[in-house]
């Protein structure tokens, strides 16, 4: 599964994207947008997703279903 970034809480900070280990976070106009084919949850690197983690707004990256 992979985790997504809800568009209208997105402020465009750019936090999430140098965290992500798999390069999956790319800014598209004003806010940011995950790769889902590239997106892994940080697995294997980290044990909770770094985006997450990261974003200043909380439940702004959140697992896609």
């Amino acid at each position: 599964m992979a985790y997504k970034i809800i568009a209208k809480k997105c402020t465009g900070c750019g936090a999430c994207e140098f965290e992500c280990p798999n390069k999956a976070i790319k800014e598209s106009g004003a806010v940011f947008i995950i790769d889902e084919t590239k997106c892994t949850e940080c697995a294997g690197f980290f044990d909770t997703p770094q985006c997450a983690a990261a974003c200043p707004v909380p439940k702004t990256c959140v697992q896609a279903f």
